[in-house]
């Protein structure tokens, strides 16, 4: 099925309770982190009738003047982790070797997998 990440949030949201009642677990009070592409009132229903909070950062959609209103729950800090998270796997995602797994002992995986951190590391402080 080829639909966007927005038409598919309520039936994940869905599937994501099944799986934590499964489990035994509780997702009352946490947060679910999205990018500004989910910012609707609808999505933030979703969110909170699941049982959580949601940490979607406002998308001001070409407007002139600030939106009118209380303002809307967002946690920067959280939403900063989220961000290294993805900045961090798309730089993994660089070195074509790891991103498929062409060493089957795991030594030599988890090797490369350093060796890819390390070349990431030494990139971004040798650029700055």
């Amino acid at each position: 099925m080829n639909a966007t990440d927005m038409v598919l949030l309520p039936e994940s949201l869905k599937a994501l309770k099944r799986v934590v009642k499964t489990v035994g677990l509780t997702l009352t009070g946490a947060y679910l982190n999205l990018d500004a592409g989910f910012d609707s009132t609808h999505n933030r229903k979703c969110i909170f009738k699941a049982g959580m909070t949601p940490n979607i950062k406002a998308n001001p959609r070409n407007r002139k003047r600030t939106k009118r209103g209380r303002k809307r729950l967002f946690n920067e800090v959280i939403h900063a982790l989220r961000t290294r998270v993805d900045r961090t796997f798309a730089w993994e995602d660089k070195f074509k070797r790891r991103r498929r797994r062409f060493e089957h002992i795991q030594q030599r995986h988890f090797g490369m997998k350093l060796l890819a951190y390390t070349l990431i590391n030494v990139r971004e402080f040798c650029d700055a």
